[in-house]
């Protein structure tokens, strides 16, 4: 397997950066307020409605617990929407306001990659507006420079641990998984790439500190801790 990395493809939330908590989380919290909802996501309830993939189906499995959803499917469906759509407006004023970081060694093993002329991908289950005003922020108003392909989610209709994601962004990257190595920071991330026949290391999210990574080739706190994760460590994996 060493020396045969011909792409690295990137999940984007909790590895890129640690989007959830100061991102996402306020985000729908403030489009609960503006509906006139009660509701209100603490850390730990959020990171409880984590194992379900994407925001709007996390929404949907919220209400179906909850007193004050709607009591048709249809009613929770339209919703669900609405909120949704709100909750990423937000989402985008946040990111503009600087509130999110990249995670650390994130850029420096981008610019590894770029100068080794490894071609870079993205496979996440966020919208493609999130996704854009996020790498926007994080990287410049030319970041798509940086990447062969960017998957969103609709472009993969199936969430994670669905390789579906994966497995277009190897598509139209040209290669072949065992080709490819893949970055993620949740089980269900890496259960993912591993169902599309991708190598994964997994830097864990502030969410999934003690979650069960078996399989992946390595797993650590971030891509500079302990030591840094270069290029020739991947093609190692």
């Amino acid at each position: 397997m060493s020396g045969a990395l011909r792409a690295l493809i990137w999940d984007l939330d909790g590895t890129i950066a640690e989007t959830e908590h100061d991102g996402h989380r306020v985000a729908f919290n403030l489009a609960f307020d503006e509906a006139g909802l009660s509701w209100h996501w603490d850390a730990v309830r959020y990171g409880e409605l984590l194992h379900v993939i994407g925001g709007r189906e996390r929404l949907l499995h919220f209400m179906r617990g909850c007193a004050e959803a709607p009591r048709t499917i249809a009613g929770r469906e339209a919703l669900a929407k609405a909120l949704h759509m709100r909750k990423n407006v937000f989402y985008a004023e946040l990111v503009g306001q600087g509130r999110i970081q990249t995670r650390p060694g994130v850029r420096r093993l981008m610019d590894e990659c770029g100068a080794a002329g490894i071609a870079m991908a993205v496979a996440t289950t966020t919208s493609t507006s999130n996704a854009h005003a996020l790498f926007r922020s994080l990287l410049g108003e030319a970041w798509h420079k940086r990447f062969a392909t960017v998957v969103c989610a609709e472009d993969a209709l199936r969430k994670k641990p669905d390789p579906h994601a994966y497995q277009v962004a190897l598509q139209r990257l040209g290669v072949a998984p065992r080709e490819a190595f893949a970055l993620e920071d949740s089980p269900n991330g890496l259960h993912a790439a591993m169902r599309a026949g991708l190598r994964c290391g997994v830097t864990r999210s502030a969410y999934f500190i003690d979650a069960d990574f078996s399989g992946a080739r390595w797993v650590r706190d971030d891509l500079d801790t302990p030591t840094p994760i270069g290029v020739g460590r991947l093609r190692q994996a």
